[in-house]
């Protein structure tokens, strides 16, 4: 039993589990299924929550919840309907629980936006640092693949670099070389990275602003500097590139944005466990069971919380 447990913990299908315990797979699910529960709620509703979603079995997405500092899972529910996620939290949790709540960590999406308060009267929300970048970095990419569709000579070294050094324009300006040529693939030849991504830039004003934000918000969040931002999302003017309907999204949610600057939660660990999911899945060829699902999903976020640093 105890080593049937262990081995569902890996990111290994059932099947593979049975020939190395030496049972059908139906037994081990079986074993799985009377000694793995899933809890109807926690002792003590944490004040710190994430919440986030993961594709589980067909196209459905579920809705899961953890702990924010222990990483604990609270709950996974079948769907991620706005009236499933509230029936849930209600009818197990007193208003006077929930009002214990102090943050609540999300990603962009609004949903989520609509119905916190409702069930964490005295919740701070705040938006997912990754999340933010993330924004802003298919803004950017938008303006790099308009500038690229405009070039006529595929062959010029502006066409290459836009084309093939695209990560050089998502990186940190701190984080490009200065100084240090490099051998450059897609552009074949040796230069300095940043200027690289100047190459790309000039004669680009559309895309050089859209750049100059897109490098502001990193700078803001990668320093948890939230007067700048602040400053960024007071001050900024309508370009008509793609960062417009970025900074619009950012100053509609303004002060869950400033709070990713102000705390030091995210959704991390969700994130990389949704990854393990993912992998899980596609190791066992999918599931056809949500439950057995869901009892998979509980042993790997019980093996990364009790893992040693």
């Amino acid at each position: 039993m105890h080593q049937v447990i262990r081995l569902a913990k890996e990111l290994i299908p059932t099947t593979t589990i049975a020939r190395i315990v030496g049972i059908s797979a139906s037994n081990v699910q079986r074993v799985l299924n009377k000694n793995v529960h899933l809890t109807y709620r926690v002792k003590h509703l944490p004040p710190n929550l994430c919440f986030d979603e993961i594709r589980t079995c067909g196209h459905r997405m579920s809705f899961d919840c953890c702990d924010a500092e222990s990483h604990q899972l609270i709950t996974t529910l079948p769907t991620r309907l706005s009236r499933d996620i509230i029936d849930y939290f209600e009818a197990r949790y007193s208003l006077q629980e929930r009002r214990t709540v102090q943050t609540v960590t999300i990603d962009m999406n609004a949903q989520y936006v609509q119905f916190i308060h409702r069930l964490f009267p005295n919740a701070e929300l705040i938006i997912d640092r990754f999340h933010i970048v993330q924004l802003a970095a298919r803004a950017l990419d938008q303006e790099r693949l308009r500038l690229l569709h405009q070039e006529i000579d595929q062959h010029s070294r502006r066409y290459r670099v836009l084309k093939s050094q695209w990560r050089s324009f998502h990186l940190n300006e701190d984080e490009l070389e200065r100084a240090k040529s490099r051998y450059l693939r897609g552009l074949n030849e040796w230069i300095v990275p940043q200027a690289a991504v100047n190459l790309g830039l000039d004669h680009a004003p559309r895309f050089r602003a859209a750049y100059e934000i897109y490098q502001t918000i990193m700078t803001a969040l990668k320093n948890k500097s939230g007067a700048k931002l602040a400053h960024l999302l007071k001050i900024y003017k309508n370009c008509g590139n793609a960062m417009d309907t970025t900074i619009a999204k950012l100053r509609k949610n303004k002060n869950a944005v400033l709070n990713s600057c102000r705390y030091s939660y995210s959704n991390g660990l969700l994130e990389v466990l949704n990854r393990k999911i993912k992998t899980l899945k596609r190791n066992c060829f999918g599931f056809r069971n949500q439950y057995n699902m869901f009892i998979r999903i509980r042993l790997i976020h019980e093996e990364k919380t009790h893992s040693p640093e």
